[in-house]
């Protein structure tokens, strides 16, 4: 650390980059519930007004593995803090955006402008904090990046009701001012930032920002428009997937054939910084996957509005502030790849309690399944950050932090893509299999008709035809139901399964401690 950092408290630093990276974080998904309200203030079709979604993880994708190589460029604290002004004053433009194509390219400069907060935010508490407070303080990160996406929603949801959606954006003005301030009078670059500084002869790589930024944006299309536009059936989404393919092919080549990447993949041959990639796409995969499909079926199935729903979510994200400080405590004293198993393994037991749901689970149930799952994510993020970290060299926190935030944003993307995907597959297949059971020639199928039909004529007061139509379908509607009801229960299975499929690659990682030793050569 500088001595500028000596008489800062790491703490009040801490709290200064979790401004900015709650603030960023809770924007991925604090605008879903308004999509309805926007697209009819705006003339628009809830379809069109998906882009406002899908616009915002584009270019907050872009930027992501970015911020190593721009902090290199200009300094970490200037580009920090360059990435907060874009982000609000973007903010402001998107509160005030007057058609819908200028809300998408208001929300487009807004992801640019978040994209980087993440990982120099956590670039700056690696720096700032000692090795064995390092797990305290990916605490205090990770209630930002867990909890944010859990209260967007439910945030998004009742500003939209009580006031208007225009406030979804412009909450962020005050927040990304105060953001700006302190990280001006209190953020410094560490000294270690200046010898890794571009400096004579350095060249800025428009090729490689260029075939990054393709590629990436190209893999977001098609992750997040592919099941609206039934996949490779589309011809935009296989031209999309054929560029995204052969752009980061060659990014990969590109970047591994520079001394100064822009995305340093030589990390991953440290075999436990690789694993934990992978860990935090599956995390990624089970947090925004699993968040994705619950609301839909409380709402969908059982009849909750959209504020019950999300009061069955908030327990979630209060287990994990509670969880997530204890967390940092044990890992002074355990092993951090055990608290990584048992992080997957609550994660994948809440996941296989969803998975027992039926028609009739209630409240109380399908809240603690998620705050089990819940307790999962409090295990698994700070002890797979700081494994992460544990042999990085410090001039290379800034690349690490950037190419761990994309991964985990991807495995998000992913786990919507895929979690929504199967859902609708394993449905019509249920469904094909549970309309076989509709035949005239079924007992229990006459049987229902029949109870049905009378009921319709001594209580309904229809006339036998009209009442033998209601019954059918009837009918036809509880089997619909009971098909939804089994594609959700195979998709929670699935994921809970990916978790517990991961438990063999902690023995990968090395064995490390918050308190152990780190290396920097």
């Amino acid at each position: 650390m500088t001595s500028s950092h000596r008489h800062i408290n790491p703490w009040i630093i801490a709290l200064t980059v979790m401004i900015a990276t709650f603030m960023e974080v809770l924007d991925t998904s604090v605008a879903n519930v308004a999509l309805p309200h926007i697209a009819g203030n705006l003339s628009a079709t809830v379809e069109e007004t998906t882009w406002v979604l899908t616009s915002y993880l584009v270019a907050n994708a872009v930027v992501l593995p970015l911020g190593g190589y721009f902090s290199s460029l200009i300094g970490r604290k200037r580009f920090y803090l360059t990435c907060v002004s874009i982000f609000t004053v973007a903010s402001l433009l998107c509160g005030i955006a007057p058609s819908l194509g200028w809300l998408i390219f208001f929300r487009v400069l807004q992801g640019l402008g978040g994209g980087g907060l993440q990982p120099i935010s956590q670039a700056i508490l690696v720096e700032t904090f000692p090795h064995e407070k390092r797990g305290a303080a990916m605490a205090v990160y990770g209630m930002g990046v867990v909890l944010a996406p859990i209260i967007g929603p439910v945030l998004g949801g009742w500003i939209t009701d009580n006031f208007s959606w225009h406030w979804i954006f412009l909450i962020n003005i005050p927040v990304g001012l105060l953001s700006f301030t302190l990280t001006s009078a209190l953020v410094h670059d560490p000294h270690t930032f200046h010898r890794i500084s571009l400096k004579e002869g350095a060249k800025f790589d428009y090729l490689g920002i260029g075939v990054i930024t393709l590629g990436l944006a190209s893999l977001e299309i098609v992750l997040d428009e592919g099941q609206r536009k039934d996949w490779f059936g589309s011809n935009f989404i296989v031209f999309f997937a054929i560029l995204a393919v052969v752009m980061l092919l060659y990014a990969v080549y590109h970047e591994l054939q520079k001394e100064r990447p822009i995305v340093d993949l030589r990390l991953l041959k440290d075999r436990t910084f690789a694993v934990a990639i992978l860990m935090l796409f599956v995390l990624g995969f089970v947090l925004y996957g699993s968040l994705a499909l619950l609301p839909i079926f409380l709402q969908t199935l059982l009849g909750y509005t959209a504020l019950l729903s999300g009061w069955v979510l908030s327990p979630g994200g209060l287990a994990v502030l509670i969880m997530m400080p204890v967390v940092a405590t044990l890992l002074k004293k355990f092993d951090t790849r055990w608290l990584i198993g048992v992080g997957f393994f609550f994660c994948g037991l809440g996941l296989i309690q969803m998975a027992g749901f039926n028609l009739q689970v209630d409240f109380r149930t399908a809240m603690w399944s998620r705050v089990v799952q819940s307790l999962g994510f409090a295990f698994l993020f700070i002890p797979i950050n700081v494994s992460a970290f544990q042999h990085i060299p410090h001039e290379k926190t800034a690349y690490a932090a950037g190419l761990m935030n994309l991964v985990r944003n991807i495995g998000g993307s992913t786990g919507i893509a895929l979690a929504t995907t199967l859902l609708s597959r394993r449905a019509q297949v249920h469904q094909a299999n549970l309309i076989g059971h509709l035949a005239p020639g079924n007992p229990a199928y006459q049987g229902f008709l029949d109870r049905a039909t009378s009921l319709g004529v001594l209580r309904g007061g229809l006339s036998p035809t009209d009442a033998a139509h209601v019954a059918q379908g009837a009918a036809y509607g509880t089997v619909v139901r009971h098909a939804n009801m089994m594609a959700f229960t195979d998709t929670f299975w699935f994921m809970g399964m990916l978790c517990f499929a991961l438990f063999p690659l902690i023995f990968l990682m090395r064995k490390s401690r918050a308190a152990g030793p780190i290396a920097i050569d």
